[in-house]
This record gives structure tokens, C-alpha cells and sequence, in this order.
């Protein structure tokens, strides 16, 4: 077969999932609303089954459920027969997907569901079946046809039944109010979740790890805490604990410079006096902009009492995943 015929057969594909996709405009009615007024009122769970490729994407669905505020989880119909309906209560909601409506293992769990009195939500293709029938809400899925050549394998039909769950997820969300914040605690170890949830005293150096010495100490001093340290800087504080100064690599370079004695020199006459740090609570991710806006690679962590509670540097924000 030629490169110019296989890419005409996956443009095909494209083209005919599109069009049943575009076919959904039309198909969010009644039903649609009564399905998220269902779920919005949900006190339980939403509950996801279906059977082969329906089962696939009704996982897809209920992840995507749980990542937006929704708590969900799918449930195989054919363990569900032999004891995991269990886990089904009557707090909960189900969703169905069958695009037929009359896949044996969930037509078995029907009348187990009916006497539960969960509300049931079909999506599925033919509003007639059992499973049509019995649903409290029915979502058209329907093709004409499928993508696959044969008409056969599932294609079309379960690009439909993702596109119809993802209509429900986000509607939701949007009914929730769901938040950046909220999708990043569903995601902590994302880079959302990182940026959103780690604050400064997460990935500070506290304690014996800070450099730092006091104002009465010569600029050797400092150079051995920095060193032993190794953060490329040290802070300068009073009897008090409080910041008078900051002390870097790039002060250092400026010293050596200009010919300063290491030996006989005071470190408050070579600190940088007007310099930047971070309170504690503040994101991470606004220090690293803090940090990549003033062109430095460490800053000095204060408490609203400006004493010295830690450091951090570039590095740091490396290995938590903030960079």
C-alpha cells in the first residue's frame, strides 16, 4: 500500500469521527441537564461500567470525573455480578455506557440498581434497549457509522461516548466553581500542583542547614559558613537575629575584585545591606519569580517578624519540580 493511500485512510477516520462528534450539538437537551443535577446532587459516588472499549473510555471518564471535583471510580460490570457491586451504595450515581444497550453483564446489574435506587445514566446508542429503557437519564451516543472500514470496530462510537463524558465533567466543573487550586490538589505531583501547593517553607533550608553569622564576624568567617554550607551565600544578622545583610558568590567575585583583605576585612563592610528575601507562606512559585525577575540565584527566608527562618536557592527549586 502507498504513503499517499495510508494517510488518505487516517484522514478518513478524522473526517468520520468528526462528523459524529459534531453529531453531540444537537444532543445535549432534557436528559443532559437532569444528568448533572443527578450527579451535582450525588452524595456518594459516580460509578462508571461498561464492558470492552466502553470500559476503557468509562475509565477514561471517571478519572477525569475525579480530577475536576467530582469523586468517582469505575466499576468492571462482570465483577460487579460476582460481589464488587458491593461497592455501589445508594448514595451513588451510575453511569452506563453500552453503545448497544444490551451488553449481557450490565443488563444483568439492572434490576440490582432498579431495587437500589440509584439514578442511572445511559450513555448509550439506541433508546429502545434495556438499557435505554431503564435509565433515569438517556445521552444519545449514536453513530452511523463506525470509522472502522467493517463498520465493526469500536471507533467512532466510543470517540462520541468520551466527547459526551468529558461534556459532563466540565459542566460540572464549571457548576462547582472547581479552581486552578482545586485541580492541583487533585494533581500534587504535576507541575500544577507543584506550582500551586509548594510554598517556600516546603522547599526552604531551616535550621543548622541556613548560613548564616553574625554582624561581628570578619569576611574569613563568612567565606568558611558559606563553604560549609554551600549554598552560595550567607546571611548576616544582629545579636537579635534579625537580617542586616546578605553575603553571595557574586559579592565575593566583586571583593576579590577590587583587592580586599579576606583576612583583615569585617563582613558588614562588604555585605549587600539592600537585598531581597521572601516571607515563609509565600509560594514557591512566586520566590522562583522573584528570583528570575532580580536576576539572582538564592534568596533569604523571613518571618513576619523578619528573623531569619531559612534559605534557598536555584537548586532547590530543581529538585522540588518548581523549575
Amino acid at each position: 500500500m502507498s504513503d499517499d493511500a495510508l494517510r488518505k485512510m487516517g484522514l478518513a477516520v478524522i473526517e468520520a469521527e468528526a462528523r459524529a462528534v459534531e453529531t453531540l450539538r444537537d444532543r445535549l437537551d432534557d436528559d443532559f441537564v437532569r444528568a448533572c443535577h443527578y450527579m451535582l446532587d450525588c452524595e456518594g459516588r459516580i460509578i462508571v461500567i461498561g464492558m470492552g472499549k466502553s470500559g476503557h473510555i468509562g475509565n477514561k471518564i471517571a478519572a477525569t470525573l475525579a480530577s475536576t471535583g467530582t469523586p468517582a471510580f469505575s466499576v468492571h460490570p462482570g465483577e460487579a455480578a460476582h460481589g464488587d457491586f458491593g461497592m455501589i451504595t445508594n448514595k451513588d450515581v451510575v453511569i452506563a455506557a453500552s453503545n448497544s444497550g444490551e451488553t449481557d453483564e450490565i443488563i444483568t446489574l439492572l434490576p440490582l440498581l432498579k431495587r437500589l435506587g440509584v439514578p442511572l445514566i445511559a450513555l448509550c446508542g439506541k433508546r429502545h434497549s434495556s438499557l435505554g429503557k431503564a435509565a433515569n437519564s438517556y445521552l444519545d451516543i449514536s453513530v452511523e457509522v463506525e470509522a472502522c472500514p467493517l463498520n465493526l470496530a469500536p471507533t467512532s462510537s466510543t470517540t462520541v461516548t468520551l466527547v459526551m463524558g468529558d461534556a459532563l465533567a466540565i459542566a460540572l466543573l464549571e457548576a462547582r466553581g472547581f479552581t486552578e487550586q482545586d485541580f492541583a490538589r487533585s494533581h500534587p505531583a504535576g507541575r500544577l500542583g507543584r506550582r500551586l501547593l509548594l510554598h517556600v517553607n516546603d522547599v526552604m533550608h531551616t535550621g543548622e542547614d541556613i548560613p548564616v553569622v553574625t554582624d561581628s564576624v570578619g569576611l574569613r568567617d563568612a567565606l568558611v559558613e558559606m563553604t560549609r554550607k554551600g549554598l552560595g551565600m550567607t546571611a548576616i544578622v544582629d545579636d537579635e537575629h534579625h537580617l542586616c545583610g546578605i553575603f553571595t558568590d557574586g559579592d565575593l567575585r566583586r571583593v576579590l575584585d577590587n583587592g580586599v583583605d579576606v583576612h583583615n576585612t569585617r563582613i558588614t563592610d562588604c555585605m549587600t545591606a539592600d537585598f531581597t528575601s521572601v516571607q515563609e507562606d509565600i509560594l514557591a512559585e512566586e520566590a522562583l519569580l522573584t528570583m528570575q525577575e532580580k536576576k539572582i540565584n538564592g534568596l533569604l527566608v523571613v518571618n513576619k517578624n523578619n528573623t531569619l527562618v531559612g534559605a534557598l536557592n536555584m537548586h532547590d527549586m530543581l529538585r522540588a519540580g518548581v523549575v
